[in-house]
């Protein structure tokens, strides 16, 4: 009798993939046995089959997901939005993208914005909202967590290992929403949905794009080369996506995608400043500390209250917006400074078009919506902050440009508010228009469209692999 040979010792990559290549076979079996179910094109017999005539599969429905509809049918089409919300960002995009789509479209597409991880998946993938939260607020986790993951190796090993858990439990999110479209604006929302569609030869039939929402900096898990396009905000994004291996067919620099209603309004700040009760002689300026109303914004609040008033003249030189988004605490603490200038303190605001268009300034963190918020309404920024990591290329990016200047100093921004409105001062103009130069507007418009057109083509769609997994089994 041959002597046994024991086996090698497999790595934890071989571990992961055989685990992951285990749950698929499980469940191909499964597959088979429903005899109600069937992927178009194919055998009757249930297994994922695609006709060597190209015809289209179905997503079907089986134990409460939706009903059969054929994929690229004269029919609405269905677009799904994947996103998180660590972060305002990613969901002010999606939304912005829902919302073009409605106005460009019609009801051509039916469109979700959906947190597939939140509803379909377990730990650590539906609790990023709060991990992220926590982490930003203690910020050197953050950096380490964002640095530490950066290299591929890295996050490559473990996306499969998440994977492994937790694919088949995405697949039933998506079969729950049938789309014909996927449009992810999340770094960790390409990976596992495109294996899924791999799994289920859907990958030519489902358009897939990632639309980046980081302005500048950007972690590497953005960048995956099985994307029909890559919508990036800046040419420096488009750089690395390059780096990282994405083909120029598929990449695009349209801008960061900003609400249409921001967009597209017309706003005349005489009117603006009527409407909300502000002085209309008085150059503005806004001060804002995002949606939980963070950062430095009472002190930063007291020092314009002290610069922006002509003691010689004994009376204000300018006026003050400040946005404490859902900090009640500092709202109610704004209201009892006794001020030298007009002041508003608002709380969660939805109409920032409104207010951004009433002022001539802004005092902001750095964070990539609200830059090209302002840059959009010709607004010189003063960044006073910024998460380590995503947004620190979004300092330079605004100062380099002569869009704004960067200062953590409380006194130091102040001053530089009360030079800009001085009678003589020219800079305040020069850094608007040098902000509008930057703006683009129409990004979100360029990026229906595109997708659209993506969508009307015929044959294959999609540049991804023979292999998914090849992504995760290259040399460390």
């Amino acid at each position: 009798m041959a002597a046994s040979v024991e086996p090698a010792r497999r790595s934890i990559r071989e571990l992961v993939i055989q685990s992951v290549m285990s749950s698929h076979a499980q469940q191909e079996q499964r597959r088979r046995r429903r005899k109600s179910l069937s992927w178009g094109g194919g055998d009757g017999g249930g297994a994922a089959a695609v006709g060597d005539d190209g015809d289209t599969g179905f997503w079907e429905e089986e134990e409460g997901t939706m009903e059969l509809a054929q994929i690229g049918a004269e029919r609405t089409k269905n677009v799904l939005i994947l996103m998180s919300d660590t972060g305002g960002g990613h969901r002010a995009s999606a939304e912005a993208i829902r919302d073009a789509f409605r106005i460009e479209f019609g009801d051509e597409y039916r469109v979700f914005v959906k947190d597939l991880f939140m509803e379909h998946a377990g730990w650590p993938l539906n609790d990023m909202e709060r991990s992220y939260k926590f982490m930003v607020k203690h910020v050197q986790l953050w950096k380490v967590a964002f640095h530490s993951t950066s290299p591929r190796w890295v996050h490559n090993l473990y996306l499969a290992a998440i994977a492994a858990f937790y694919a088949k439990k995405v697949e039933a999110g998506l079969k729950k929403y049938k789309p014909d479209i996927i449009i992810s604006v999340h770094p960790l929302m390409q990976h596992i949905p495109l294996w899924v569609l791999k799994w289920q030869n859907l990958q030519k039939r489902v358009v897939f794009v990632t639309v980046i929402t980081d302005l500048n900096t950007c972690h590497p898990t953005w960048f995956q080369t099985g994307v029909n396009r890559c919508y990036c905000p800046s040419e420096e994004v488009a750089k690395r996506a390059s780096v990282d291996g994405l083909k120029p067919s598929q990449i695009r620099v349209f801008g960061l995608p900003i609400r249409p209603s921001f967009c597209r309004a017309v706003l005349v700040k005489e009117d603006l400043r009527k409407e909300l009760e502000m002085d209309p002689k008085l150059p503005a300026v806004l001060l804002m500390g995002g949606g939980e109303g963070m950062g430095p914004v009472k002190k930063t609040a007291k020092a314009l209250g002290e610069s922006l008033f002509d003691k010689e003249l004994g009376k204000p030189i300018g006026q003050l917006v400040v946005v404490c988004g859902r900090n009640q605490t500092l709202s109610s603490t704004l209201q009892t400074i006794q001020w030298k200038i007009p002041v508003k303190i608002e709380g969660f605001v939805t109409q920032m078009e409104k207010w951004m268009g009433a002022c001539d300034c802004i005092i902001t963190k750095a964070g990539p919506g609200t830059i090209a918020e302002a840059l959009i309404r010709g607004l010189p920024i003063i960044l006073n902050d910024f998460i380590p990591g995503q947004e620190v290329g979004n300092v330079p990016y605004v100062v380099n440009n002569g869009a704004g200047v960067f200062s953590k100093s409380s006194k130091q921004t102040a001053s530089f508010v009360a030079q800009w409105f001085s009678p003589d001062s020219e800079e305040l103009k020069k850094m608007s228009q040098n902000a509008l130069k930057l703006a683009q507007p129409d990004a979100v418009f360029d990026i229906v469209k595109d997708i659209h057109e993506l969508a009307q083509q015929e044959g294959p769609l999609s540049q991804i692999s023979d292999s998914l997994t090849s992504s995760f089994l290259q040399p460390i």
